[in-house]
Parts: structure tokens; C-alpha cells; sequence
């Protein structure tokens, strides 16, 4: 055994703890986010790196198509080069969140500048809306222990994931589209008998991508594509395409 493992177990551990809590997307080490759904029916499908002039019009559209809500999480700087199409996702009843205003890895930033990265984006979605958003999800899902209070302190819940399918990959969407087939295995197992009990437990978060946090018009055809595969077929193994907002709210017995 390497000398330096026998040295500092310890310090090991810690180490595995932190990096747990820091990227582990049903981590609460660091605090308290949001990871499920509370009704296996509901699919909260998010979007994250927006708004994309080159894609995000034509996801509308699909979602749209198919009845779809879902929740956008924004990167400031480019809030502020397209405000219109930030308010046509809000208009077309979707909800939109805080992805920072530059998206850089937070587990690297002082408190400081963690709540700079969260302020400038708040204010550049709360001058294009009526009131600021009440979501946040991190960068990369990375936290550190000031990512999640910095966010409370502005009124955001964070909301991570069950499903981080990889599709800002540079692979077709051929390569994409089995990617997603746990949001239908899940859903099989959960509701494929029709019980009350089966319907008891809790659903997916899926994170996608419409934009490209390094430049603008990034390509992300191939998850317009994928969606256009699976939409229709979750809806039809049962599954309501929801915000976070709605993802939250508790079924009715």
C-alpha cells in the first residue's frame, strides 16, 4: 500500500466526505436541494445554459407540441443579451432559474464571490421579470458549504437532478436517446400496474442542456432530437411534464 495512504487515513476520508457532498447530485452535506419529484407521475424536465437564440425557440415549440412544462436555469450574461426570449419562455407558462451569471465551478469560489455570481444573475432575470426567479442549480451541480446558504439568501431553493444524461457531448442523438431510457424504466416500474401503491413513491429530475455556457448559439440539436423520441413516449407510459414548482407540490391522496 502507498505510504501516504497509511499516513493520513483520516484525511482520506475527509477528502471522500467533501467530494461527496460537493458533486453527488442527492448529496445534502453542503445543504438542503432538491433531487426528486414528489409524485412518480410527474417528470420535471430542466434545461440549463440558456436562453440559446439557436435552440431554445424550437424547444418551445416541441414542448409546446407535446404540453410540456419545464424550468430553464439562466446564465446572466446571456439573460441580458436575449430578454425577449427569457420572457416568451416565461409566457409560454415556463418557469426560469439562476445558473450564475458566468457559470464557473463554485467549489472553487470564496463566499464573496459565489454570492457575486448569484447576485448579478438574480438581477439580470429580475429586470426582464414581474418578480425574481426562486430557483437556483449550481454549475456543473459543484457546491461548496457557501453555495447553498448564498442562494437562501436571495430565496432559492436548488434543485440538482436524477438524470445528467451527458448531453452537451459532442455524440449524435442516436447516441443520446438510450441515454434517457431510465426515465421510462422508472416510470414502468412505478406505474405499470395502475396501484396506489406503485404511484407512492417519487419521480426523476432530468438535466438537459439548450444552451452552451462557453459561447452562445451553442449546437444542442441533439437533444431536441432525443426529446422528440421520448416525449411521446413517456406520455404514453403515463408520465406529466411539470416545473419544479409543480415537480414539489405533494399529491392529493
Amino acid at each position: 500500500m502507498h505510504p501516504l495512504l497509511i499516513a493520513v487515513p483520516g484525511a482520506l476520508t475527509t477528502v471522500g466526505v467533501i467530494a461527496y457532498g460537493a458533486l453527488h447530485p442527492r448529496a445534502q452535506l453542503f445543504g438542503q436541494t432538491i433531487c426528486r419529484t414528489a409524485s412518480p407521475r410527474k417528470l420535471a424536465i430542466t434545461f440549463d445554459d440558456g436562453p440559446n437564440p439557436a435552440i431554445t425557440p424550437k424547444l418551445l415549440d416541441l414542448l409546446e407540441r407535446h404540453n410540456a412544462k419545464a424550468t430553464f436555469f439562466l446564465i446572466g450574461r446571456y439573460v441580458r443579451e436575449c430578454p425577449e426570449l427569457v420572457r416568451e419562455t416565461i409566457a409560454r407558462g415556463h418557469l426560469v432559474g439562476n445558473h450564475t451569471e458566468t457559470h464557473p465551478n463554485l467549489f472553487r469560489l470564496t463566499r464573496r464571490e459565489i454570492r457575486i455570481e448569484l447576485r448579478l444573475c438574480h438581477d439580470a432575470i429580475s429586470s426582464v421579470l414581474d418578480s425574481p426567479p426562486k430557483w437556483f442549480r449550481p454549475p456543473f451541480g459543484m457546491r461548496n458549504p457557501w453555495v447553498i446558504p448564498a442562494a437562501r439568501e436571495l430565496g432559492y431553493r436548488t434543485v440538482m437532478w436524477t438524470l445528467l444524461p451527458g448531453d452537451w457531448k459532442e455524440e449524435p442523438a442516436e447516441w443520446l436517446i438510450p441515454r434517457l431510457q431510465p426515465i421510462a424504466d422508472h416510470a414502468q416500474r412505478s406505474l405499470g400496474d395502475g396501484s396506489k401503491r406503485a404511484a407512492a413513491g417519487t419521480g426523476d429530475v432530468l438535466c438537459l442542456h439548450d444552451g452552451a455556457h462557453r459561447q452562445m448559439n451553442g449546437d444542442r440539436f441533439r437533444t431536441l432530437a432525443a426529446l422528440e423520441h421520448w416525449l411521446p413516449r413517456w406520455r404514453d407510459l403515463g408520465l406529466e411534464f411539470v416545473t419544479i414548482k409543480e415537480a414539489v407540490n405533494t399529491p392529493a391522496p
